[in-house]
């Protein structure tokens, strides 16, 4: 093929000879991905296609080139929107949904949709829910969720805790604990909910990235900034994903077309808010055992702060190179050198200030 449509191998095809291969074999391609070839050679204005673009393509992968030939071409997609498609079965709707709830962009949408295919599932947000929030819970500590008024809240080895610091596991483990039933459930909730969309959309890897950076932020920041207290639950990751799944929205507010945005936005906000607000209250509100201190609230800001820099350049940048983009590297380096900081922070701090930190448990 390649012989034949560049005989000088110069790694172009002429759009001409593009047309021409599209109306030949247009009838063996998918719909919707011929209509991102077309978009694809009506937005090159050079009168030239890169080869390369054309394979990725056809290979189900996305470049930056391709990707911005597509974005900057003046040509709109002439067919229907995804969402006025009839006759699809529950799963494609289902995936349909998750595409206008996730994607701002229609080729986006259109790309999602004709790629998925559910191989491997959605995991790791399944995965740290049921096995972090109930095997644990239900089987090994034989009840659901240990109130922080309970004696044995902060005797076992997964509770962040000042004294236990230098057990590194503690600020990755401190999620599979939680301070009341509603603590857990709205975390559920909302890792669920937001959680396994966006993990079909952008994959485990990038997903569970944002999750344990926010969880590892957010116990870093209550040893930095709250140093007496301990901390329980998964907000830091599930914040880190809500918050970046909401700035996303925001700053592509006329692309995105799901239903009832605005509702929607002022739900989870008022649910976050009242959760935090509620962390917030409890942190300072007397201990009914005063050896055992309330946790820290800080581990939710640690989590939003990951979102709103880290979060929004993953989600931003669907199915392309994070080691291309320069705002990636800028907050991935901020985030590095917090963490350094914190490490540092927690090897001397601790010692040279005169704190009275809680009893071990």
């Amino acid at each position: 093929l390649l012989s034949q449509f560049d005989p000088d191998n110069t790694g172009y095809i002429s759009t001409e000879k593009f047309r021409s291969l599209l109306q030949r074999h247009g009838s063996e391609l998918d719909p919707h991905k011929l209509e991102v070839l077309l978009a694809l050679a009506d937005s090159n204005s050079e009168g030239r296609i890169c080869y390369q673009d054309f394979v990725n393509l056809m290979s189900n992968k996305r470049s930056n080139s391709f990707r911005q030939a597509i974005l900057q071409g003046n040509r709109r997609l002439c067919s229907k929107a995804l969402l006025e498609e009839t006759g699809l079965s529950l799963s494609q709707r289902l995936i349909r949904h998750v595409a206008y709830e996730t994607l701002p962009r229609e080729i986006d949408r259109k790309w999602y949709y004709d790629s998925y295919t559910c191989c491997p599932p959605p995991w790791f947000m399944i995965t740290i829910t049921i096995v972090a929030f109930f095997l644990y819970n239900g089987v090994v500590l034989d009840r659901f969720v240990l109130q922080v008024t309970h004696p044995l809240y902060l005797k076992n080895t997964l509770v962040y805790h000042p004294q236990l610091r230098a057990q590194a596991w503690r600020y990755l483990t401190y999620i599979f604990m939680h301070a009341g039933i509603e603590h857990l459930g709205l975390n559920v909730v909302l890792q669920l909910l937001v959680g396994v969309p966006l993990e079909m959309v952008h994959g485990a890897a990038r997903i569970s990235f944002v999750y344990v950076a926010g969880v590892v932020a957010g116990s870093l920041a209550v040893s930095v900034a709250d140093m007496t207290a301990p901390v329980v639950g998964s907000s830091g990751g599930v914040y880190a994903l809500v918050s970046a799944h909401l700035a996303n929205i925001v700053m592509n507010w006329s692309g995105m077309k799901c239903q009832f945005k605005l509702l929607r936005m002022a739900v989870a906000l008022i649910c976050m808010s009242f959760e935090f607000g509620r962390a917030v209250w409890l942190r300072f509100h007397p201990s009914a055992y005063p050896p055992c201190p309330h946790p820290s609230f800080m581990a939710h800001l640690g989590g939003v702060m990951v979102g709103i820099t880290l979060g929004v350049i993953i989600l931003r940048n669907y199915e392309q190179r994070l080691q291309d983009q320069t705002l990636w590297w800028i907050f991935l380096s901020i985030y590095v050198i917090f963490v350094l900081f914190a490490i540092f922070w927690n090897i001397f701090a601790y010692s040279l200030l005169d704190l009275k930190l809680p009893p071990p448990p």
